[in-house]
């Protein structure tokens, strides 16, 4: 059996399926048991130890086979700054780059704005001799010494871990490497000395801040995070874990690198909804994933999710390969307020499973967007949820009416609340499509989560595009996306050798073996692995890149036209005339899963005129008046106008 289990902040779901073979040989591909169960936050474990154990009491099959897994606790941990103690190590002149940072003004009217505190103290920031020039060339050379207060600080006890993050170590790596010896020699205690880290194992990418960063958050979470998975780890013979960028790597892996599962969950419901998407025929759509806490939406390409090469977690830019998923404080347990203006809020604070919403009954006394829609009715009466029970729409008018005033009555404040959450989510939206050049009158909305399919409409209306799928079992389909996710890795170098083909093909067949040989010693079946070869490019005397796909064979040049068109789509612009420099070379390799989001079987769906509500075991889709949904391939709904 083959269990797929996404840990969110307010249900943790669970989707067993299976590939073993029936008596005549046919493969039997089935996701036959689904459970969904309140999040235990201070323990994640525990829920998803009793959401398997429900599900092997429906199913009879004792331990999984393999649990692919995708959790929300380095996001978590790195929000509520639940870190490990680290020490960095920079190159002289360079510890202080971590609190300068870039010269960015989010809120430049804000008089109050403040950036996220400083992930390492003035006083375990630490400075070595060496320096590399920005073509990796050695100016001076390491000397072979370490800071005493670095030792001091280890010795008594105030480090958990050891960032090294030295200049230009991205192209070469040599003063990192000695460094690492040094600190090895000093603290040969592997069981009991603090972890050690260097940035050229972790992000291997220009930018000095980018990449300190990442490689701090990386040795600040691995401690929370390793003892988590270690747990998870014990609930199935093989257990692997999905990564920000779409891929599952086993558990070991992951636990190694805990930054690279800052949007773990998110991203297998990516997945899954492209596959959904084209299943359709719409190769081009928007993911919109809205749970109890936050609400996930991508872009979707050629019935490819978007990638990014880095990403902003809790403030701090990570500079390790993502799905561009764009997250906003927005789900079924958001909380409505007013603020000091007397202005209506929803979000991002949420009611969370315990209490929960006020409806749920557990002494939750704030409204959330989940009582509106129970007040409205697109949450039916007598709906009962998963480990919470029949849901009360007197505690949520109730609730309703005490903080947004009772004049209006329950129904107005409702629909006052909704209007202002799903134009969030509509702005969401726009932040990955327009933003970014891209037409959402041309996309479809694939619309998931517990609550996606109660507010998708609403979204694609106000935007004009053209349908809403909803797919099977879209309340637990970040589940489902797990389930039907490949095992991928990614690698990347920084790349200063000019547009010479015959040196970047070279480096593109070091990087392809090396990429190919991490994923087949993951354990991945000796079937055909997937290869792309990518380029970030920029203009010359550009600040930022943009990736195109290179052409195993073809000379770089080609992929210029992909970059101008690339460009003048985000930019509004393309200079044709002007140079284009190669910043770095990236390789995906990936082992495409056993079980597909086509082949599991689907529940039975009719056509539905709005407005009706459809409450179903994992979800509730609410079609509004003018709006139809007839069932399409792979048993989802395409709803659209008319």
């Amino acid at each position: 059996m083959h269990v797929g289990v996404d840990t969110g902040g307010t249900f943790t779901d669970v989707v067993v399926g299976s590939d073993a073979p029936d008596t005549v040989g046919a493969a039997v591909r089935r996701a036959g048991t689904v459970e969904k169960v309140p999040s235990t936050p201070d323990a994640p474990q525990d829920a998803v130890a009793h959401a398997l154990g429900l599900a092997n009491g429906a199913e009879r099959v004792g331990r999984p086979h393999l649990l692919a897994h995708g959790t929300t606790v380095a996001t978590n941990a790195l929000i509520e700054r639940r870190l490990a103690r680290v020490a960095l190590v920079a190159t002289h002149g360079f510890a202080d780059v971590i609190e300068i940072a870039r010269q960015v003004r989010p809120s430049l009217y804000d008089q109050h704005v403040d950036r996220p505190p400083a992930l390492v103290p003035r006083e375990l920031r630490f400075e070595v001799s060496g320096r590399l020039d920005a073509w990796g060339r050695e100016v001076e050379p390491y000397d072979g010494q370490l800071p005493a207060g670095l030792i001091t600080a280890v010795r008594d006890g105030e480090v958990d871990a050891i960032a090294v993050c030295l200049l230009h170590a991205d192209l070469d790596p040599v003063h990192e490497v000695a460094v690492l010896a040094a600190l090895g020699a000093a603290f040969p205690d592997r069981t009991e000395g603090p972890r050690l880290l260097a940035s050229h194992e972790v992000s291997p990418e220009l930018r000095e801040y980018e990449r300190a960063v990442t490689t701090v958050v990386d040795a600040a979470l691995a401690p929370l995070c390793a003892d988590y998975l270690s747990a998870v780890a014990s609930l199935a013979d093989e257990v692997l874990v999905m990564t920000s960028a779409g891929g599952l790597v086993p558990v070991s892996t992951a636990a190694a690198h805990p930054a690279s599962l800052l949007v773990s969950g998110p991203a297998a419901g990516v997945r899954a909804a492209a596959a959904v998407a084209v299943a359709c025929g719409y190769s081009e759509a928007v993911s919109f994933d809205m749970g109890g806490t936050s609400t996930d939406v991508c872009l979707i390409r050629g019935g490819v999710p978007e990638p990014a090469p880095s990403r902003v977690a809790g403030g701090y830019p990570i500079r390790l390969p993502s799905l561009n998923v764009h997250t906003i404080g927005a789900g079924g347990g958001s909380i409505a307020r007013l603020d000091v203006g007397g202005a209506l809020v929803v979000g991002p604070e949420s009611a969370g499973a315990r209490p929960g919403p006020a409806c749920y009954g557990h002494g939750g006394l704030e409204p959330t967007v989940a009582d509106a829609d129970l007040v409205l009715g697109r949450l039916p009466p007598g709906t009962a949820l998963p480990g919470i029970g029949v849901l009360d729409s007197a505690a949520a008018a109730a609730a309703l009416e005490r903080v947004l005033g009772d004049a209006a009555g329950p129904e107005e404040c409702a629909r006052q609340v909704l209007a202002v959450v799903d134009a969030a989510m509509e702005q969401a939206v726009r932040v990955v499509t327009v933003e970014e050049g891209v037409d959402p009158r041309t996309l479809a909305l694939v619309a998931f989560g517990g609550a996606g399919p109660m507010h998708a409409c609403a979204i694609a209306g106000a935007l004009g595009m053209r349908a809403v799928i909803v797919p099977p079992r879209a309340g637990v389909f970040s589940a489902v996306g797990l389930l039907c996710s490949p095992r991928a890795e990614e690698v990347v170098q920084s790349w200063r050798g000019g547009a010479n083909a015959s040196a970047i093909a070279d480096a593109f067949d070091r990087l392809e073996l090396l990429v190919v040989e991490r994923v087949r010693a993951a354990g991945a079946p000796t079937t055909t692995v997937d290869v792309e070869r990518l380029l970030d490019c920029r203009y010359e005397g550009q600040s930022h890149e943009l990736t195109v796909v290179h052409e195993q064979g073809s000379d770089p040049v080609a992929a210029w036209d992909a970059f101008h068109h690339v460009h003048e789509q985000r930019n509004g612009f393309a200079r044709t005339d002007v140079p284009v420099e190669v910043v770095a070379l990236r390789v995906r390799a990936s082992v495409q899963p056993a079980l597909r989001v086509d082949e599991l079987p689907s529940p039975e769906r009719a056509r539905v005129r709005g407005p009706q509500v459809v409450a179903e075991a994992d979800c509730t889709v609410w079609v509004p008046r003018g709006w139809t949904a007839e069932p399409g391939p792979t048993g989802a709904w395409v709803v659209t106008r008319g």
